[in-house]
């Protein structure tokens, strides 16, 4: 398997895309920490792990806290015995017209998206270097952070400050052997995206799952992404074949935005 004996820790990692990334990452023979605010989901998502033939830990974490991100890396490199690849996946949506921002509303998206990421890129690195090897950050970003969409503005503002995170994290820790790169998934069906049709129907008086079904219609491959699909880019970007790869904000998006 191709991250036997490694260690991965994921954000985010009780539901959704974070859950796909870390049953994949298992599956392909990584010990796995699993951090998320959700402790029951959680605990689910380690015993799908561990029936895969790994070990797994959970940390219950507020990525928009540094202090608890580093301690859930902390957690990770002591519970499993070792640290490699950092999964920084948590995120949420927000779907508002720009006009009706607040200060709020930034804050809350702006401390999770994009603060969330660097808290984990600076435990990371610093846990790679202190460990004395080489090892792999992996950021979540969207089509989202490719093209602002109408509706999704401050959360589309988000993901291209990740892209710029990742570009500068990947100049600054290459000379370490540590690669950072992000993946940019297009419409997934999980349910961040129910809860963006919904907010849709609320705003523009689209039927709920009409805006779902328009952004899907648009999708070349002709159909919606799984958490699967994002998952199997992480793994590549996790494993060893990725190596000279760094700096890079890679579209998964089955035919959406092109680059």
């Amino acid at each position: 398997m191709a991250l036997n004996g490694k260690t991965a820790l994921v954000t985010g990692a009780s539901q959704g895309i974070g859950r796909g990334i870390a049953l994949r990452l298992a599956k392909d023979g990584a010990n796995v920490a699993l951090v998320d605010i959700k402790a029951d989901k959680l605990e689910t998502v380690r015993g799908e792990a561990e029936a895969l033939g790994v070990k797994a830990t959970t940390f219950v974490a507020d990525v928009s806290k540094r202090d608890e991100v580093h301690a859930a890396v902390d957690h990770a490199e002591t519970a499993l015995g070792g640290f490699d690849v950092m999964v920084n996946n948590a995120g949420i949506a927000q779907v508002k017209p720009l006009a009706d921002v607040t200060p709020e509303d930034t804050d809350r998206i702006y401390n999770i998206n994009i603060n969330g990421v660097l808290w984990g890129i600076q435990a990371a690195a610093q846990k790679f270097i202190d460990r004395g090897h080489k090892g792999k950050i992996i950021n979540a970003s969207s089509i989202a952070g490719h093209d602002g969409f109408a509706m999704l503005g401050v959360y589309s503002a988000t993901k291209f400050a990740v892209r710029a995170l990742t570009q500068a994290a990947a100049k600054e820790y290459a000379s370490r052997g540590i690669t950072v790169n992000a993946y940019c998934p297009g419409i997934v069906g999980t349910d961040m995206w129910v809860e963006i049709d919904e907010r849709f129907a609320e705003i523009t008086g689209a039927a709920k799952g009409e805006t779902y079904k328009k952004y899907v219609e648009g999708i070349a491959l002709g159909r919606a992404e799984t958490p699967d699909d994002v998952a199997a880019l992480v793994a590549f970007l996790a494993g060893d074949d990725s190596d000279y790869i760094t700096g890079q904000a890679i579209l998964t998006d089955g035919g959406m935005v092109y680059r």
